[in-house]
């Protein structure tokens, strides 16, 4: 519960920084609840569209932080170096009565270093997963982060046992989708008649090197598939405009398959989907729990790949086989992201009706686990370090 002690003249100031498309929406759901218990708070710092849609303001573009591979921030460094530096020095000057970096863990933990030695409480809103690889980084969450806020329940006693303040809240994702939701209706949203099948999307990721590796190869999936079931239809969802206009020529050269592009709309597009081929990431996660059968992608730099792999300790990527402990869905990754690998895969997906209805179970069951009103509880974990203070 909220400390009784804390007034709403108190809370002036809360700073965030979200990194990517999944943490403007965890970043969302906070302010949104943020804001009903301090309506006059200034939320500020660094969020993409649905965190300004809650009155937050955004000093950089989010997708300035959207880089994904070790290569690959290396040509940014000195930009992100300087973002960094520039917040710093807002915020200490500033002293917001907290800072909440979420998900980012490269960016966030170093600067929640800074910004706790000067004084101002810090949370960090999704476990960097030290438990999977890159352990080192607990000694900086130690020094650096006053509460952490999980989102998968085993990582509470990995925390735990480290002497971190962690609180599992669940996600807001299992919050808002529907247990069973409806498929009839999103086809009729999205202009999809009843006779079209199959219907299949197409999830390249959110980040311009992602669909720049994964763009073409899910299109090369798609027409193998549409050999296989000439009646096809596949949906391609757009994390943004700029997204949008990155894809847009990649549909062009494909002339003989029967896709459409869409303006955000991904929830809608997984619901109607009677199968997804998706980008690895917390999309597969949000696919996970419209209860769709899916197959899991990535490729990246061979460099990033080659020192990456050597570093995890787990045995999967995608997080519904990492809560379950098991392969509940295929992960085509790297080398073995190929056009014939990826259609292979989709067809069992389409094809096999008792693989479909066991991977609803699975996935119902994981529904449950997270549905924990993680905003609130996020809300409240924020509120516990204020009052510590």
């Amino acid at each position: 519960m909220i400390n009784a002690g804390i007034s709403r003249k108190t809370l002036k100031r809360v700073a965030i920084v979200a990194g990517e498309a999944s943490g403007d929406l965890l970043g969302a759901g906070l302010v949104r609840e943020i804001k009903q218990h301090y309506p006059d708070v200034e939320c500020y710092g660094i969020g993409g569209p649905l965190m300004q849609a809650e009155g937050f303001n955004t000093l950089f573009p989010m997708e300035k932080l959207s880089v994904m591979g070790l290569v690959e921030v290396l040509g940014r460094l000195r930009e992100l170096l300087g973002i960094r530096r520039d917040l710093r020095d807002r915020f200490i000057a500033d002293q917001p009565d907290v800072f909440i970096g979420i998900d980012a863990p490269d960016f966030n933990l170093a600067l929640e270093r800074k910004l706790k030695s000067a004084g101002i409480p810090t949370v960090h809103y999704v476990s960097p997963q030290v438990w999977a690889w890159r352990e080192s980084r607990l000694k900086k969450i130690k020094s650096g982060v006053d509460h952490m806020l999980a989102l998968l329940p085993f990582e509470v006693d990995y925390y735990r046992k480290h002497d971190v303040p962690v609180t599992f809240v669940g996600h807001p994702l299992a919050d808002q989708i529907p247990m069973n939701p409806d498929q009839d209706a999103a086809r009729k949203a999205l202009g999809i008649s009843d006779n079209v099948q199959p219907v299949i999307g197409l999830l390249p990721g959110s980040r311009s090197g992602e669909v720049s590796r994964l763009g073409s190869l899910f299109l090369d999936t798609a027409r193998l598939l549409r050999k296989e079931y000439p009646d096809a239809r596949f949906l391609i969802p757009c994390a943004n405009e700029r997204r949008k206009q990155q894809i847009l020529p990649m549909v062009a050269q494909y002339p003989d398959l029967d896709v459409t592009v869409y303006d955000g709309q991904a929830q809608a597009v997984m619901t109607a989907a009677d199968a997804i081929l998706i980008a690895s990431g917390t999309a597969v996660l949000e696919a996970a729990l419209h209860k769709k059968p899916l197959v899991v992608s990535y490729k990246m730099a061979p460099l990033s790949f080659a020192i990456i792999s050597r570093l995890v300790k787990v045995k999967y990527v995608a997080l519904p086989n990492l809560l379950a402990d098991r392969e509940l869905i295929p992960e085509l990754l790297q080398d073995n992201a190929t056009a014939e690998n990826l259609c292979e895969a989709m067809v069992k997906a389409l094809n096999d009706s008792s693989y479909r209805e066991s991977l609803q179970r699975d996935f119902s069951q994981i529904h449950t686990q997270l549905k924990q009103d993680a905003s609130k509880l996020a809300f409240e974990g924020v509120m516990s370090v204020i009052s510590e203070r």
